[in-house]
């Protein structure tokens, strides 16, 4: 017969409420070990077996110190310290310190949640059970499962509820537009193969459980195939790490890297490094793509990571590609809104041009005007990119958020997105002032609805972590370092209305702090448009107006993507550099045939419900972050980084070290 679960251990945070970044412990009745491995934790004060839990039927349970550091049950307003092989009883409610003061579980049974057994209850249960019949004690465990999944509803049910409504669109904020109980929703994230342009994909993330990284992708799942040309665009570049983390890059024949650091490490003999000149004071190269060469077409990446070891492996990224064939001879002079903004924004690089041979094509010189060789007429997002200088007549509506504002003017949306929230999530925080926070938010409130109404402007939320969160997260206090923002950018007065929570349960990525940089107009759970971006919030990355809004100053080089909504016939994209394999392949979901149906945008929570217009395809993007944001609590403090924090991390750290 199969082991039945009897409860869980639940892990709490300081507050002792649920910690929603570590998976809850299921309790088997019978022995069951947990340690290092299986709670998800680096710290090796934490033996690979630390303890072995013992519990029977009816939710009673032994605990035996397996490791060599001690542990903590909490029963009450007891505390009792038990050391390598010692031994106790627990029940319903108890708390448990995996490592006095860290790593803290509440034990929870499943039929007994509600109301703690007592003694004799336990006692006349155990009794009970051994007078049963096995089909009766059969019976009696499916009845418990059943509890436990009710439990597990209502516990989902009240976390929910404790999150506050966020101010903004009367629609869009009531619970009904919340994450319902979907704490694993990228499990179910599917999107067949020839509609992945229309979405994005995070990277994988070290240290979660599988179902955190599905459909995740590493750097050797997006350099791949025949490349003959590649350019990778970033800010920060490991070579030593990339050639390590991807060694099919040594047999590129040609690589150029775009750069915005002073000086690189040794390169192989055929890669070539350019950092692309700053007119402009306090700027930086900071856009993150890759250009790939195949013999059939050209792969465009754009994504959020540096080229460097932790940024792969240790934080909530996200990535965009999609591949483009060669042009038709016929139109090779055609262009297309997506070339022409991806040309504009290539030619501005002035990397040094190099020469060629391409199968099939022969001798090319790669400059910027190599790609209008390729056919964009299937792209599928706009693309949305900042360059130093002083942007003036035509020039100003072409960069920074006056591009965004641009785009979102010529679109339209539904009418749930009248006046409905702005979020602003990234990495880095600029010196900024609330009458730039208003320039921006009016970029990014424009466009209408359906109906022509303008949709008016968006009160926006900064999800941005606590230095709880980064002190708890899967690197401690390091995570901080990739989170570069002092106390006085953050710490102004008026941001302090702004301040959201990074609760990312759904994505598994609660304790994976976030380099990702995305913005967004949402309601409920739909999406009027989205950005996934190299920009973080600072005037330096998006421009500032200046001499009467004539003129937009930008000191950084960005680059990202922008999802929209679209009521055009759709097309499908079964075009790939490196696959021959039929478009009826499905990653992840079952294929469907889009054409036609008007485009709408939702997070991975999105359940659909009864009013849903089978005329339309909702794309799904697996924004890591929860909507609508949770705002601070009186207790939470926004993460800057050159403030001293004593409270040891999760490594037993303090900041600075």
């Amino acid at each position: 017969m199969p082991d039945f679960q009897i409860g869980f251990l639940i892990p709490l945070n300081n507050n002792l409420e649920e910690d929603d970044s570590i998976p809850r412990l299921q309790i088997l009745e019978g022995v069951n070990v947990f340690g290092r491995d299986n709670i998800f934790v680096s710290d090796k004060r934490v033996s690979r077996k630390q303890i072995s839990l013992k519990v029977l039927a009816d939710g009673s349970a032994e605990v035996v110190v397996e490791g060599s550091n001690p542990i903590v049950i909490r029963a009450g307003d007891e505390r009792k310290k038990l050391c390598s092989k010692d031994e106790a009883t627990i029940a319903q409610g108890d708390i448990l310190e995996l490592i006095p003061g860290h790593h803290v579980f509440k034990y929870v049974t499943s039929a007994g949640a509600m109301d703690t057994p007592s003694p004799q209850k336990h006692k006349r249960s155990s009794e009970e059970g051994r007078k049963l019949s096995g089909d009766e004690m059969l019976v009696k465990k499916k009845r418990q499962i059943t509890e436990d999944e009710v439990f597990a509803r209502k516990l989902q049910a009240e976390l929910a509820n404790k999150s506050p409504v966020v101010e903004g669109s009367e629609k869009s904020q009531s619970h009904r537009g919340s994450c319902p109980t979907s704490r694993e929703a990228i499990r179910h994230f599917s999107v067949h193969k020839d509609r992945l342009p229309l979405t994005f994909r995070l990277l994988q993330v070290r240290g979660l459980p599988p179902w955190a990284n599905t459909n995740s992708v590493s750097i050797s799942d997006v350099i791949q195939g025949n490349v003959l040309v590649a350019i990778l665009s970033n800010y920060m570049v490991d070579v030593d790490w990339l050639i390590s983390a991807c060694p099919k890059i040594t047999k590129i024949p040609h690589v150029l890297v775009i750069h915005g650091e002073e000086h690189l490490k040794v390169k192989p003999a055929n890669w070539i490094l350019h950092k692309p000149s700053l007119p402009i004071s306090f700027g930086t190269h900071h856009s993150k793509a890759m250009l790939l060469v195949y013999p059939r077409g050209v792969r465009i990446i754009v994504h959020s990571a540096n080229l460097i070891n932790v940024d792969w492996n240790n934080k909530s990224q996200g990535l965009w590609m999609q591949d483009f064939p060669w042009k038709d001879q016929k139109n090779v002079n055609k262009g297309h809104k997506f070339e022409n903004d991806l040309i504009d924004y290539l030619s501005v690089l002035k990397w040094p041009e190099f020469s060629v041979n391409l199968p099939d094509i022969g001798n090319v010189i790669i400059n910027s005007s190599f790609f209008k060789k390729f056919d964009y007429s299937n792209a599928a997002v706009r693309l949305i990119a900042s360059v130093p200088g002083y942007h003036r007549g035509s020039d100003l509506k072409k960069w920074g958020h006056m591009k965004l504002r641009t785009i979102l003017q010529e679109s339209y949306f539904d009418k749930e997105f009248l006046k409905s929230p702005l979020v602003y999530q990234f990495s880095s925080l600029g010196s900024l002032d609330e009458k730039w926070m208003a320039e921006f938010a009016s970029s990014l409130s424009a466009g209408f609805s359906d109906d022509k109404t303008p949709l008016g402007l968006g009160q926006p939320l900064i999800i941005w972590p606590t230095v709880e969160d980064v002190r708890c997260s899967l690197e401690g206090y390091a995570a901080g370092s990739c989170i570069p923002s002092p106390q006085k950018n953050v710490e102004k007065d008026f941001l302090k209305k702004y301040w959201a929570k990074w609760k990312a349960t759904h994505t598994g990525r609660c304790r994976a702090m976030p380099h990702i940089k995305t913005y967004t107009r949402y309601s409920g759970q739909k999406l009027a448009w989205f950005l996934l971006t190299s920009a973080n919030l600072s005037k330096a990355a998006w421009g500032a107006l200046q001499k009467n809004n004539s003129q937009l100053m930008i000191r950084s080089y960005e680059l990202g993507v922008l999802f929209l909504p679209s009521s055009t016939e759709e097309h499908v994209y079964p075009f790939s550099c490196t696959d021959n394999a039929s478009s009826s392949e499905v990653i992840g979901g079952s294929s469907q045939n889009a054409g036609g149906r008007k485009r709408k945008l939702g997070t991975l929570c999105w359940q659909g419900n009864e009013n849903t217009d089978s005329s339309s395809e909702l794309i799904p993007l697996p924004v890591p972050y929860e909507l609508p944001p949770q705002p601070y609590s009186s207790e939470d403090v926004p993460w800057s980084w050159d403030r001293r924090y004593s409270k040891k991390d999760v490594y037993g750290q303090v900041w600075p070290r």
